[in-house]
């Protein structure tokens, strides 16, 4: 038996997922949130800690450090420099801070619709414009309008990009993400790179813009 034969009722334990669908008997599938129990060497770190007993401030070590550049290195093919590291509690907060750093209330901020709802939320929620350059749609894949990209960051600051993209599944290939970074740098525009997916793809190749551009962008 494997994992995806085994079924975690969560229901009661305040899930999201589970305990905000309103029905019982139903199996939520309306959020990325996967249902596959935690490795068993973090679930002991993790009583570790809580036998300890106190919980007070901690802080990232240079052993958390390390570990971060390892992976980045070994599944990404570049290691950024540890300073730039900034830890934060998840995608979205990096964004909207991101956001508020890198422009000012009433900048434009590009994105490429359809796209993760949150890129847009967090940009609104802080005084900046929204505008897309959205993705076309063919025989069931996504391309880039590469004319309309250009003209659309005539007029930003900022670009959210997704990569993988959510949610149409798009994985952009070195090519594209050259003429991106073209078009980036070329309009002076700060991209900010949400790659969260990338851990989970198939039948091709992720590439970081990090790898690419390590200092022209920010990744989340």
């Amino acid at each position: 038996m494997n994992e995806f034969d085994l079924f975690t009722d969560r229901t009661g334990t305040k899930s999201s997922k589970f305990d905000l669908t309103g029905k019982e008997g139903v199996l939520p599938m309306w959020v990325a949130d996967m249902d596959f129990k935690t490795l068993p060497e973090v679930r002991e770190a993790l009583k570790a800690t809580a036998e300890h007993g106190i919980f007070g401030y901690s802080y990232p070590d240079e052993a958390y450090k390390t570990a971060v550049l390892d992976w980045v290195e070994d599944a990404y093919g570049y290691r950024p420099d540890e300073e730039e590291l900034v830890l934060t509690p998840g995608v979205v907060f990096a964004i909207a801070h991101a956001v508020k750093a890198f422009s000012k209330p009433g900048d434009v901020v590009l994105i490429q619709e359809p796209v993760y709802y949150p890129f847009k939320m967090v940009a609104q929620a802080n005084g900046r414009h929204v505008i897309s350059s959205d993705l076309t749609e063919k025989d069931g894949e996504y391309f880039i309008d590469f004319d309309d990209l250009d003209e659309k960051m005539k007029q930003a600051k900022l670009m959210i990009l997704s990569n993988p993209h959510n949610p149409v599944g798009k994985v952009f290939n070195k090519e594209e993400l050259g003429k991106i970074l073209e078009l980036a740098r070329k309009n002076d525009v700060l991209i900010i790179a949400d790659e969260i997916h990338a851990d989970f793809i198939y039948n091709t190749d992720f590439i970081s813009l990090g790898r690419l551009a390590p200092d022209e962008v920010i990744l989340c």
